[in-house]
């Protein structure tokens, strides 16, 4: 299964643009990755990805562990209309106990194990026969004298040990009879007379011709088995059909996309040692077995521009982390072994993907390297944020140069197409990116937009206002803030609302929507702000 790389929560340039470009470098380099992303992207990423030509990435719900992480056993099934006894020589060669039964579709129609083959010879119904020619002929290795192959047979086994003239007498022949006869021909003439379903000759013996051609005259199949009457007898049980012995009902059986807390209950009450899985449609897909289940693998993941589990993917506790590329601050998230943790403080995560490509030998392409300017021009504001550093500024000179393109023109088209509030509702504003953090035991949320259209946000302070309200009293957070960042103005608007005097020390009588200079960083200015504040009344 691919190792999923992805960015946090809400993802914006930086995170989704890091994630495929590391992607395609791990492939490179021979690993099974696929870039993720957890939500919808924002306008911004949007354009930048149709511009560079680059597909959306998929969008994945969480990363608990589901039953296709399994270790799933591709066994090949039978059709219902095998006979037992072909089923079982199937299970004798692959070693193993237990068969899906499947029509031409490949649904699943039952199960059949190894032990269903044993109390079908013990407990069976041997004087029961509902199979096929053809299966006759294959398990008894016998030839066909009269009939259609393809035919079915159900009918009443009878051995022909009798004298013909008591079988007359008791009137034991009809036309649901399988005869089973060695070379007594009085016998196969009286089967003939009484128009019964089928006679198999033992021994190898083949009847006369004017046996065998008043059988088809009659409409009566006739075979020849080479083993002795007592072998045939002993073997033709086994003909019959799998679907009378298979079970069919009340399959426990689960989907390939179930996930393993919602199947707790049903393992507890069934100790089967093995559970067929099924895709949509009840397609079969394998057997999983019990101690998979109790012991499964999880998904393998990747983490880019974040390393908390409140900024990640549901589930993210479930999942094998092997590596995290990021460039803010250690967070929560942990593991049970030693990890790479790529960890730097730069302005954007894609200046880190962009030095790991030189650092792999591995010649970028030009999709590539625009997704990665587009990352690095977006989280660092154009390099004006507080963040860039040197490693930023030189990615995105020599990524122009390979490019051919003006940064600081493209960054504006970038901008300009991704930052317009029109039309958007408050909800999708606030949400477009937003982190949740916990700083010293505080619970706080932070939302940060950045636009061009100062007026827009003007309009509609109230409705800002309101809503960050609205977050702070149904969230629970000890604080809310919505961070609006002018990027011509370099600087940002700032709205708020604590549960605790917490701000005040800081901010004073900061007036709610009033414009902070210079202010455009989250991680460097805002999120320390804060902390500064937390640490006043502590």
């Amino acid at each position: 299964m691919s190792i999923l790389i992805f960015g946090h929560k809400n993802p914006d340039t930086d995170s989704v643009a890091s994630a495929i470009a590391l992607s395609r470098l791990k492939n490179t380099l021979g690993m099974d990755t696929r870039a993720c992303i957890l939500d919808e992207v924002s306008r911004e990423t949007e354009y930048v990805l149709k511009f560079w030509g680059t597909q959306m990435p998929e969008k994945i719900k969480n990363v608990k562990i589901q039953i296709e992480d399994l270790e799933i056993e591709r066994t090949q099934g039978v059709l219902p209309h095998s006979s037992i006894r072909q089923a079982y020589k199937t299970m004798e060669a692959r070693s193993i106990k237990i068969l899906p039964v499947l029509d031409g579709g490949r649904r699943l129609l039952g199960i059949l194990t190894m032990k269903d083959i044993a109390m079908s010879l013990v407990k069976g119904e041997h004087y029961t026969l509902d199979t096929s020619i053809s299966n006759l002929l294959e398990d008894l290795h016998a030839e066909l004298l009269t009939g259609d192959k393809q035919s079915r047979v159900m009918g009443e086994v009878l051995i022909g040990a009798f004298y013909h003239e008591t079988l007359k007498k008791v009137g034991l022949l009809n036309e649901n009879s399988i005869v089973i006869v060695g070379d007594r021909y009085d016998i196969i003439d009286l089967a003939i007379e009484k128009k019964v379903r089928l006679i198999i000759i033992t021994g190898g013996n083949k009847a006369p011709k004017e046996y065998v051609d008043a059988a088809a005259a009659a409409g009566i199949a006739m075979i020849s088995s080479p083993e002795d009457t007592f072998a045939t007898a002993k073997i033709i049980s086994q003909c019959n059909f799998v679907s009378s012995i298979m079970k069919s009902d009340d399959i426990i059986k689960f989907r390939e996309s179930e996930y393993m807390e919602e199947l707790a209950d049903e393992l507890r009450t069934n100790r089967h040692s093995n559970y067929p899985v099924v895709w949509a449609g009840n397609i079969y897909k394998g057997f999983v077995n019990r101690r998979h289940i109790l012991s499964p693998g999880r998904k393998k993941v990747i983490l880019v521009d974040h390393n908390e589990y409140a900024q990640s993917a549901k589930g993210l506790e479930e999942a094998e982390i092997l590596e995290i590329v990021d460039h803010h601050k250690i967070g929560d998230i942990s593991t049970t072994m030693p990890i790479s943790f790529r960890n730097i403080p730069v302005g954007s995560t894609c200046t880190i993907v962009y030095n790991m490509y030189g650092e792999a030998g591995v010649e970028l392409d030009n999709q590539t390297g625009g997704l990665l300017i587009s990352g690095i021009l977006s989280d660092t504001l154009l390099l004006q944020s507080p963040t860039t550093t040197e490693s930023d500024r030189k990615a995105v000179e020599k990524l122009s140069e390979m490019l051919g393109i003006d940064a600081h023109s493209y960054a504006m088209d970038m901008f300009r197409e991704g930052t317009s509030l029109a039309g958007q509702t408050t909800h999708e504003i606030f949400y477009n990116d937003f982190k949740e953090f916990t700083l010293d035991g505080f619970k706080v949320g932070i939302s940060q937009v950045f636009t061009l259209d100062t007026d827009e946000v003007f309009k509609r302070k109230e409705e800002f206002i309101d809503f960050v309200n609205k977050v702070q009293s149904e969230s629970g957070y000890d604080i809310t803030l919505l961070v609006i960042t002018d990027i011509l103005r370099n600087g940002s608007y700032l709205i708020f609302k604590e549960e605790h005097p917490i701000m005040k020390p800081v901010l004073g009588d900061f007036e709610q929507g009033g414009f902070r200079e210079g202010v455009v960083s989250r991680k460097k200015q805002v999120i320390p702000t804060v902390m500064k504040a937390i640490s006043m009344i502590k």
